[in-house]
């Protein structure tokens, strides 16, 4: 589905991968995402998938609990491990209750049992399509943050640090021996280079660049 923003540009398009070994429930979930909008690729095995399936902008894996070879739960641990990975709708008709909290301790987005609402799936959908975009958005925030710092210049970069850590520009002055007009200067400049309007926007871009996860 090519869809477009509210400023008219292009949006990434939505692509709903199928997993499940049953032709009949491949087609029937192909026809209701069709119905309303949505790509959809469906393969008969993780392996098919792993095999054929280009890379995704945005979009969900709908995954079958049982499949040959490699099972769902299996699969969904290797995916696990990658950053980018699509989020997981387990469907499952034979799901029991160790199942679905080891999926959902295994980081699936939900588990639904088999026959699926076809509302039901609809909204998971659309939430694991909404939390990938968030996702995406953020990683790719974070990397333009990540350029933006490293092209600042080495003083500009600990200023920017040190003004972060809290110290006020008297202090930094001090402590780098220059003066209060060239720290703000220096400061001045890195907030101009981070596109950020205001010294609680540049504290909450470099403490998330800082942070661990990043």
């Amino acid at each position: 589905m090519d869809a477009r923003s509210r400023d008219g540009t292009p949006r990434d398009t939505v692509t709903v991968v199928i997993i499940d070994d049953d032709e009949a429930i491949r087609e029937a979930l192909e026809g209701l995402l069709d119905s309303v909008g949505l790509q959809a690729r469906s393969f008969a095995s993780v392996q098919q998938y792993i095999d054929g399936c280009p890379p995704i902008d945005i979009g969900c894996m709908v995954l079958d609990v049982r499949l040959p070879e490699r099972s769902g739960l299996d699969f969904q641990i290797e995916l696990a491990k990658s950053r980018n990975s699509l989020p997981v709708i387990f469907i499952s008709g034979h799901a029991d209750v160790p199942m679905s909290v080891r999926a959902m301790k295994a980081g699936a987005f939900e588990f639904l049992t088999k026959p699926v609402h076809h509302q039901q799936l609809l909204d998971a959908i659309h939430a694991a399509v909404t939390a990938h975009r968030a996702r995406r958005d953020h990683e790719r925030g974070q990397l333009t943050h990540r350029a933006r710092f490293e092209a600042l210049t080495a003083r500009e970069r600990e200023i920017a640090l040190m003004v972060v850590a809290g110290r006020r520009n008297k202090q930094i002055a001090d402590d780098l021996g220059i003066s209060e007009a060239t720290v703000k200067l220096h400061r001045g400049q890195a907030m101009r280079k981070m596109a950020a309007r205001s010294i609680v926007e540049l504290v909450r871009i470099v403490d998330a660049l800082m942070s661990p996860a990043a």
